[in-house]
């Protein structure tokens, strides 16, 4: 059974930051490439960011480049999102999201995933 794991998220001040985990079981994390969405209230999910399986290349949206970064570490099944210079339209749940690495489908589709997990929720406060 594949489980994600999100872990980090909480209350935070405006320009603080936060360093979200996400852990995965049960499958081979890494031929999987991994991908961060967030969802704030009322409104739908959106991609933050993604990782490729081998960690050497990722995506990012304009808006959180320069402020967020993705990375991973195969040997512990874990991918990481630091948060940095947060401000409050960053606050919503934030998801991480698994795609086999074969399947040739944009990063910054939901559809694109193939398993999900529950979320984190970050705050941040004005």
């Amino acid at each position: 059974q594949v489980q994600l794991l999100e872990s980090g998220g909480g209350l935070v001040q405006a320009g603080g930051s936060v360093r979200l985990s996400c852990a995965a079981s049960g499958l081979a994390f890494s031929n999987y490439d991994m991908g961060w969405f967030r969802q704030a209230p009322g409104k739908e999910r959106e991609f933050v960011v993604a990782i490729r399986w081998s960690g050497d290349s990722t995506s990012y949206t304009d808006s959180q480049k320069g402020r967020f970064t993705i990375s991973r570490d195969n040997a512990k099944n874990t991918v990481y999102l630091q948060m940095n210079s947060l401000k409050p339209e960053d606050t919503g749940v934030y998801y991480c999201a698994a795609k086999l690495f074969r399947r040739i489908r944009p990063f910054g589709s939901p559809s694109s995933y193939d398993y999900w997990g529950q979320g984190t929720q970050v705050t941040v406060s004005s």
